[in-house]
């Protein structure tokens, strides 16, 4: 039986991946470093910023600030934030789905290697953010995905006040990334794949894999957890 619907953010609800690589450029552009769009979708899209920082300076890419990893990320996330207030947009589909979860009284959350500041942002200018019962985002986790931490968490919070509480096996989870997938494997979740960031092939984790949320219907979400 599904009882919660749990999104990731960057590439599912908003397509801001590449808004996010432009961010990352910018800051690395003082060091003389860039970041392949080839290279960002095949080893850093499902790392949180800081995670992506520090991967740079372990691969000796980058040589670590003397302020530290944290003020690259801070860095990061202020050229985001004026990108996302001017380009940001939603997906197509995203809000008639959301609508028709919503009708079905399906609660709903969000759970991201993105800041929460990014999240806001979007869902507030979007005027989406009603919809999310919970967000869980990188501030909120020691480990980011692949490691489920993330997922545990936020059913631990859809939980919070509820007497019947909701299990894992009872989640669908939305992700458009491997590491995503993964992370919901392990926290003993269900995942639909969509193919916004990644084609199908490098998605096969996911239980259900579609080209846009439209393709889904409440029926096809209960018939996973069935």
């Amino acid at each position: 039986m599904l009882r919660a619907v749990i999104f990731d953010f960057d590439g599912v609800i908003t397509d801001s991946e590449i808004l996010h690589l432009r961010s990352f450029n910018q800051v690395l552009a003082k060091y003389g470093v860039e970041i392949s769009t080839k290279d960002y979708y095949k080893e850093y899209l499902g790392l949180s910023d800081f995670d992506c920082f520090k991967a740079l300076v372990n691969k000796k890419v980058l040589q670590e600030p003397a302020k530290g990893i944290e003020s690259l990320a801070e860095e990061k996330t202020e050229v985001f934030e004026k990108l996302a207030k001017t380009e940001g947009r939603i997906i197509e589909g995203v809000r008639d789905f959301l609508q028709m979860l919503s009708r079905n009284k399906m609660p709903i959350a969000i759970c991201s290697g993105a800041l929460l500041t990014e999240i806001e942002l979007v869902l507030e200018q979007a005027r989406l953010r009603p919809f999310f019962e919970v967000i869980v985002s990188a501030e909120f986790v020691k480990k980011g995905k692949p490691s489920p931490e993330g997922f545990i968490l936020t059913l631990r919070k859809l939980n919070r006040g509820r007497q019947n509480a909701i299990l894992p096996n009872q989640c669908i989870v939305i992700e458009d990334s491997h590491w995503g997938l993964e992370a919901a494997r392990a926290a003993g979740m269900h995942s639909i794949a969509v193919t916004n960031s990644y084609d199908a092939d490098q998605l096969t984790l996911a239980e259900k894999i579609v080209t846009k949320l439209g393709e889904l219907s409440i029926d096809t979400l209960q018939s996973i957890c069935s």
